[in-house]
């Protein structure tokens, strides 16, 4: 695999991570509300961190399992077919709540409030179960670790992969916390349009993206059985 290609599949999978829906309509309420550089920015630092962390995990167990991850072998195919699957299904199942919920807003906006009312350090806690708990996420975490893997890059390169993909998953949450850092009051009008976008059309977007990624994972899969 080509560094530009690499990169390029550690920045996809990054973005699939980084629609959260959820994730991204709590830090703009957040940065809408009271001390939003404060509470806005420990909830940026407890994403990216959580980021980093997960995939550092799942590459640190994937060497200690001596796991091939070289297109064609069985573990790679595996997880290709998987996450493919998991993936599309995941974006139909979106695809089909944005037609039938019509203009209603989707279910996870109502516990939305609730969140961003909670005190910051439990706030954080539920934030990354919920990145890390989403199985979606979990199977691009998975996909990214297994890409890093296959490269079998020096560790110092590993890390730097590992950087990249959590800044490509972080771009979503950082660039409206700079936006206020800067600015607050010209961007505030920008980012009340935001998340009403946001709650009209996230899972629409969510599932482009899924079908996306999980269509190229599939092809990758299948690709992987020729040469079995």
């Amino acid at each position: 695999m080509s560094d530009t290609t690499l990169w390029a599949e550690l920045l996809a999978y990054g973005t699939g991570i980084g629609l959260s829906p959820i994730h991204i309509a709590v830090l703009l309420l957040l940065l809408l509300g009271p001390k939003p550089l404060q509470r806005g920015g420990w909830f940026v630092a407890g994403w990216v961190v959580t980021t980093m962390a997960t995939s550092a995990l799942l590459v640190t167990v994937g060497h200690s399992l001596v796991l091939d991850m070289t297109q064609g072998s069985h573990h790679r195919t595996g997880l290709d077919l998987l996450a493919g699957g998991a993936l599309i299904a995941v974006g139909s199942r979106e695809l089909l709540r944005s037609f039938t919920d019509g203009d209603t807003p989707p279910a996870w906006t109502a516990s939305v409030d609730r969140f961003v009312n909670m005190p910051l350090p439990l706030l954080l806690v539920l934030g990354a179960v919920a990145e890390v708990a989403s199985p979606d996420d979990l199977v691009l975490f998975a996909k990214s670790a297994g890409v890093v893997l296959a490269a079998q890059l020096p560790t110092w390169q590993e890390l730097i992969g590992l950087l990249a993909f959590t800044i490509g998953a972080s771009l979503l949450m950082l660039t409206p916390l700079i936006a206020v850092a800067i600015g607050r009051e010209k961007v505030v009008p920008v980012l009340e349009r935001g998340k009403e976008v946001l709650f009209a059309r996230g899972e629409l977007v969510l599932a482009g993206v899924s079908i996306g990624i999980g269509g190229y994972l599939g092809w990758q899969g299948i690709s992987g059985l020729t040469l079995t």
